[in-house]
């Protein structure tokens, strides 16, 4: 029972790490397509880095489209006061208000969630949801009899469905959004008697058709952001992150580092980064040629995975140099991370194109991330700490001074 009792918060501990970040697949493409589906299915084989670039670009929809129907909303005011009798006036203009003032308190919401990924997921899913209440809402409140006086409110249901195609949703997203529209107009149907008419049956055609158009312009929409993602962030020999954003991770890292700070009673989450540089890369290609080193450069990339957990990152600096954050672990730790890696290489066959063996070894430079000090400080001790080990006969791992000791 005790054992479990302590098991328990460091299982959570992880389940919090492995949800920061997926590593990237090497070698992994995302093609515009088919291909793509298991990526636009579902938001699960996402990586938290892209889910930040994915809220962001679906924070500026939700702020666009809010801003449309807060102003249309006021303006449907009028249609009703010419249309509809002056006894249910007062039932559509209530609900009115309370939408303007939902529709107002999304865009807030959306407006400072910046890097609040589940709020700006709430606030587009409440965008969708605001509408389609507010008609439920009447069709509740109004005599069945009164129903065919409304204008224009029918539309709702394909407007919303029209409107997922605007928003990068995933297909599952999409469906069960779209599942509901098509609830509220059968609802509308037997309300108005119109349920398995003809004419019931048209409007369900139209509203299914609209549907999986939405969810075509979905599958396409993410995944061109995936692939232009991968683009900008990924590596192109490789597969692994670049140096941009590596850059950007770090301070995710260190912002979810003091986000976590006592939190759980599980403290301040230790994280450590590592620099490791191939030893006389270009020797390998002066003797090997550069298609060889190309492929020296995606074996190690492999190593490097193979030798991390899932919620560690590693990534591509420039040229030779690779960067490993170290989730969860603190120097000790690293360092010893950092020698395993380091025997690793120095007993793997590296092989050029026609399996010829290549010798290869590594240096490592090792730092405490710290969560408070500007990234690129990390890096800068982490490197200082590799070309130390490498001054001093390469193939070792070698530890970063204090920031505090002199001799810096």
């Amino acid at each position: 029972m005790l054992f479990s009792k302590l098991r328990e918060p460091r299982e959570y501990q992880n389940r919090r790490l492995d949800s920061l970040a997926e590593p990237p697949e090497v070698g992994h493409e995302l093609f515009v397509g088919l291909s793509a589906l298991r990526d636009t299915l579902s938001s699960r084989h996402h990586s938290r880095d892209f889910a930040f670039a994915h809220a962001r670009y679906l924070r500026s929809r939700v702020l666009a489209l809010g801003l449309i129907f807060a102003l249309l909303s006021p303006l449907w005011i009028v249609v009703d006061a010419l249309v509809l009798p002056s006894e249910l006036l007062w039932y559509t203009l209530a609900g009115r208000v309370g939408l303007l003032l939902g529709l107002v308190g999304v865009l807030a919401l959306a407006y400072f969630s910046l890097e609040r990924i589940r709020r700006i997921r709430f606030s587009a899913g409440m965008l969708l949801a605001l509408p389609a209440g507010f008609y439920l809402l009447v069709l509740i409140m109004l005599p069945a009899e009164q129903v065919r006086h409304l204008v224009g409110y029918g539309f709702i249901p394909f407007l919303l469905v029209a409107a997922l195609s605007v928003f990068p949703f995933t297909l599952l997203e999409s469906l069960v959004a779209g599942l509901a529209m098509l609830g509220l107009l059968a609802f509308t149907q037997v309300i108005d008697g119109s349920w398995l008419t003809g004419r019931g049956l048209e409007s369900v055609w139209l509203l299914s058709s609209l549907l999986v158009v939405s969810l075509a312009a979905n599958h396409f929409q993410l995944s061109l952001l995936l692939r232009l993602y991968r683009q900008a962030t990924h590596d192109s020999l490789t597969g692994l992150f670049n140096r941009g954003a590596l850059e950007e991770h770090l301070e995710k890292v260190q912002a979810w580092q003091r986000d976590t700070e006592g939190q759980d009673s599980l403290g301040s989450v230790p994280c450590s980064l590592l620099m490791a540089d191939l030893d006389h890369f270009k020797r390998i290609n002066d003797s090997y040629g550069h298609s060889v080193g190309d492929s020296v450069l995606c074996q190690f990339a492999e190593l490097l995975m193979r030798q991390t957990r899932r919620h560690d990152c590693v990534a591509r600096y420039g040229g030779e140099e690779f960067v490993i954050i170290l989730v969860g672990s603190g120097q000790a730790r690293a360092m010893e991370i950092a020698d395993r890696i380091r025997r690793a290489v120095e007993k793997t066959e590296f092989s050029s194109h026609d399996g010829q063996s290549i010798p290869v070894t590594t240096s490592i430079g090792v730092t405490r991330l710290e969560q408070d000090e500007p990234a690129q400080e990390a890096i800068k001790r982490a490197d200082e700490a590799l070309y130390r080990a490498k001054r001093e006969g390469r193939n070792q791992v070698m530890a970063a001074l204090s920031p505090s000791d002199p001799s810096i």
